[in-house]
């Protein structure tokens, strides 16, 4: 079979304003990049607010392993699928972070002939947004030091400053850095750091954003450091909402392109599932709802990351519907769960998907197991995880959108309809006015699965601070691994008797959720020891090679 790139290569892509129309969105109301994607005008969902909406389906999955487990694709392919039987719908995607499409995971634009096209501007500068997003991010950083250096009023503590810097790129040597070096002139010397672009507060921000007015408001409501007193500080008294907004005006406007077969896809935005929401934006979301069938929305990572923070976060914000749920697994990954290759590493894998399938029922949506078909895939594995997900009483489909795109997703989309036609009401984890420590436990316990949380002594001075600054009613976003339901990498399957340690908890006033960290994870990743940058290059034609 001909890789990813030769088959998007193989592609004739219909100019953005073919595919704009088949939702009926005008020419009017789109900001053409070129000819193959283009960015939608925020004028075009005042026009279409009071629309009916369609119906939204997220697609999650069980624990993936390091090199997922095809959400992407299925997205893509069910999408297409819709089409194939007559039914308007939009696939939307988080835009692709430079970071894993140079790290271990490569792009994320689908694979196989269940893609989003043009495949390599995706992949890399897209639309210029996460740009806008690491150029706004560090303004503010750049603003912050330059009111320091001139011991401008209020006097911030030094050794109290939350913001650190962004990049989007995978680069440990980053994670703990110290500015101001070379004398007076330079600054004050003071430790600092930077973030991977996708976990910047600012992306979450403008993921959740619903109008430029919204935007602005939430950048100002940053916290980035506390002063001598004690006081908070945030981006607004700084006055670096404003000129931040500058940069992101352009970028809060989602963005269109297409799939493989032709059908329209939104990518907007890029929050990680692990350390933020992990969805695109809810402005992409609100116009794809008022004028295709179905929605298909991507959470990121596992039922336990994606899905959960999609549901306690992104549709309590957005006021959104989840309708139906769709949860991806592989064969691959229910054996690396069971720890090994044969048909008894399976069935022992087999239990990390019967825990997502209780976290979905949890949260009262209809849903699906979807297996992603791999070409070596056996019948025989195959009926297992089908005998398992009937004696679950799930729906269950085999899907091959790699191979047939939407073809290969026929089955799944004409169940999807089946149990999107009865209405259920989504049970949330935690009520916002909760305690903090009590939202956390209830996500740890009925949603991961753990036997207790343990605070450390600064998660507790943390929780002080936030109930003293009045953020006790925010949402939580757990920062975690996407490897196992614990914050243990290591602890694979369906672990128990495990315990969740919350190490610190951060304050992302701005995006209006608290961040507990859980276990050992980092907002910087680092490279592999083989990254994939490596192998991409431009060959003797100038065409790129090695993206993936």
């Amino acid at each position: 079979m001909p890789s990813d790139l030769e088959i998007a290569r193989s592609v004739t892509l219909y100019p953005i304003y073919e595919i704009a129309e088949k939702v009926d969105i005008p020419q009017e109301f789109l900001l053409p990049s070129g000819n193959f994607k283009a960015k939608i005008s925020l004028k075009f969902y005042e026009k279409i607010k009071n629309n009916p909406d369609g119906k939204l389906i997220l697609i999650t999955a069980i624990n993936p392993t390091p090199y997922g487990e095809g959400k992407t694709t299925t997205a893509i392919g069910l999408s297409m699928a819709f089409w194939r039987i007559g039914k308007k719908s939009i696939v939307a995607l988080r835009e692709p972070s430079l970071g894993p499409v140079f790290g271990i995971k490569g792009g994320a634009t689908g694979g196989g002939y269940s893609q989003v096209l043009p495949m390599e501007d995706i992949n890399l500068h897209f639309t210029g947004d996460i740009h806008a997003v690491t150029s706004a991010h560090n303004l503010l950083s750049t603003l912050l030091d330059n009111h320091i250096h001139f011991g401008a009023e209020p006097i911030i503590d030094e050794r109290d400053i939350l913001f650190k810097r962004a990049i989007d790129m995978n680069d440990r040597s980053l994670r703990t850095i110290v500015i101001g070096l070379g004398g007076k002139s330079n600054g004050p010397a003071r430790e600092d750091g930077f973030i991977i672009t996708a976990a910047s507060e600012v992306m979450a921000i403008l993921s959740l954003a619903t109008s430029l007015k919204d935007l602005k408001q939430r950048l100002a409501n940053i916290l980035v450091a506390f002063r001598k007193d004690g006081k908070p500080f945030t981006a607004g008294e700084l006055g670096a909402h404003g000129p931040m907004a500058v940069l992101l005006r352009d970028a809060l406007k989602p963005n269109i392109v297409q799939t493989i077969e032709h059908t329209p896809a939104f990518i907007h935005t890029g929050p990680f599932a692990n350390i933020a929401t992990g969805t695109c934006s809810i402005i992409s979301m609100k116009i794809g709802l008022k004028i295709c069938d179905y929605l298909v929305v991507e959470s990121g990572f596992g039922a336990d990351l994606g899905a959960e923070k999609f549901i306690n976060i992104v549709s309590r914000v957005g006021n959104l519907p989840v309708d139906a749920a769709v949860l991806v697994c592989t064969i691959r990954a229910l054996k690396h769960h069971g720890s090994g290759e044969d048909i008894r590493a399976l069935r022992r894998g087999l239990a990390n998907l019967g825990r997502h399938i209780e976290i979905l029922r949890r949260f009262n949506i209809p849903f699906v197991v979807a297996l992603n078909r791999f070409t070596n895939d056996k019948r025989e594995e195959i009926k297992v995880v089908r005998g398992y997900c009937e004696f679950q009483q799930v729906p269950f489909c085999v899907i091959d959108v790699y191979e047939k795109g939407g073809e290969g997703a026929i089955e799944l989309a004409q169940e999807l309809i089946k149990i999107t036609e009865k209405k259920s009401e989504i049970n949330y984890t935690y009520n916002l006015s909760d305690s903090v420590e009590e939202k956390i436990r209830k996500v740890s316990i009925e949603i991961y699965g753990a036997r207790q949380v343990i605070f450390t002594s600064k998660a507790k001075r943390d929780i002080e601070r936030i109930n003293a600054l009045g953020f006790n009613n925010l949402p939580i976003c757990i920062a975690k691994t996407q490897y196992s339901l614990s914050d243990n990498p290591a602890l694979l399957g369906a672990p128990v008797n495990f315990d969740i340690t919350i190490n610190q908890i951060n304050i992302n006033a701005g995006a209006g959720f608290l961040v507990p960290i859980a276990g050992e994870i980092s907002l910087m990743p680092g490279l592999p020891k083989n990254p994939n940058a490596l192998n991409i290059d431009l060959d003797e034609n100038d065409y790129i090679v090695g993206l993936k």
